[in-house]
C-alpha cells in the first residue's frame, strides 16, 4: 500500500493529479461538441494560434494567462469575423492560426532566452504546475461547466443543425461566438498542462471513445467527461512509475483505450452478423 501511495507524498504530484483531472474533464466534455460539429481542426489550429500570444507574453513580461487569453480570444473572434465575410471556415482558421503560429516562431528564432516554463506551452509539464495554475484551472472549470449547464439546449441545437436551431429561435451567431470563446478559454487554461502538441488528443480521443459506446448526446458528455478524468488520473499516476513525460503517458493511454474499444465493437459486430436467424414459424 505504501508503494501505491508513494507518489502522493509529494505536493507537486497531488497538485498535478488535480489539475490533470480537471483538464481531462473539461477536454472530455468540450470534445463532444467539437467532434460532433467536426471542429477538430479549429481546436488544433487555435491551440497553435495561442502559441503566438504565449511567446509575446513571455517577451513582454506579461502574465501567461492574461497575454495568451487576450490573444486566444482575439484569434477566435477574428476567425468568426472572417467566416461571416464569405470566407470558408477552414480557410479562415488556416489564415489566422498559421499567421499567429508563424509570429511565435519568428519571435522564438530571434529571442533565444526562453525558460523551461515556456517549453511547457509546447510540450506540457503537468508535474510542474504551480499553485497559481491550480487556481486558474479550477476557476476555468467552474465557469465552463456552468456555461455548458446554462446553455445546454441552445448548444445542443447549434451542435447538430444550425438551420433547425435558427428556426427554433437559437441565436446561431451568438452560439458560434460563445463556443469559440469557451474553446479559447479551455486551450489557454490547459496549455501549460498538456502543451500545444498533445492537447488536441485530450479533446478528441475521449469523445471519440464515448461515441463508440453511445449515441445519446447527454450520455456522450457524461462518458467522455468521466473518461477524460479517469485517463488523466491513471496516465499521470503511471508516468511516475514508468518515468516518462506525463502528457505523453496520458495520450498513449487514451489511444490504447480507444483502440481496445474500437476492436471490441468490431468483434461484437462480426459476432452479431454470424448469429443464425431463428425461425419462429414452428414455435408454440
Amino acid at each position: 500500500m505504501d508503494l501505491l501511495l508513494a507518489p502522493f507524498r509529494y505536493e507537486f504530484f497531488s497538485r498535478a493529479i488535480l489539475v490533470g483531472m480537471m483538464a481531462g474533464l473539461l477536454c472530455g466534455i468540450m470534445g463532444v461538441y467539437i467532434t460532433t460539429r467536426r471542429m477538430s481542426y479549429i481546436a488544433h489550429g487555435l491551440s497553435h494560434a495561442i502559441l503566438g500570444g504565449a511567446v509575446l507574453s513571455y517577451v513582454l513580461g506579461l502574465n501567461f494567462y492574461i497575454g495568451s487569453g487576450i490573444w486566444g480570444f482575439a484569434a477566435a473572434l477574428l476567425i468568426q469575423y472572417l467566416t461571416g465575410r464569405k470566407i470558408y471556415s477552414d480557410a479562415a482558421i488556416g489564415i489566422v492560426t498559421t499567421a499567429s503560429f508563424a509570429l511565435g516562431v519568428a519571435v522564438i528564432s530571434s529571442y533565444r532566452k526562453f525558460s523551461q516554463n515556456f517549453e511547457a506551452a509546447l510540450f506540457g509539464n503537468v508535474l510542474g504546475v504551480s499553485p497559481n495554475d491550480l487556481w486558474v484551472v479550477t476557476g476555468v472549470t467552474i465557469v465552463l461547466l456552468s456555461l455548458v449547464f446554462l446553455f445546454y439546449r441552445p448548444l445542443l441545437f447549434w451542435c447538430f443543425d444550425r438551420e433547425v436551431a435558427q428556426v427554433h429561435g437559437v441565436p446561431v451567431f451568438a452560439m458560434d461566438t460563445l463556443f469559440a470563446l469557451m474553446l479559447a478559454t479551455l486551450l489557454v487554461a490547459t496549455l501549460n498542462v498538456l502543451g500545444v502538441t498533445l492537447i488536441i488528443s485530450a479533446v478528441v480521443i475521449p469523445a471519440s471513445v464515448a461515441r463508440l459506446m453511445s449515441d445519446r448526446f447527454g450520455y456522450l458528455m457524461i462518458i467522455s467527461g468521466i473518461l477524460g478524468t479517469a485517463i488523466s488520473f491513471v496516465g499521470i499516476y503511471l508516468s511516475y512509475y514508468l518515468d516518462i513525460a506525463s502528457g505523453a503517458s496520458v495520450v498513449l493511454l487514451s489511444t490504447a483505450i480507444f483502440a481496445c474499444v474500437l476492436l471490441t465493437k468490431n468483434l461484437q459486430g462480426r459476432y452479431k452478423r454470424r448469429l443464425p436467424l431463428v425461425s419462429t414459424k414452428h414455435l408454440p
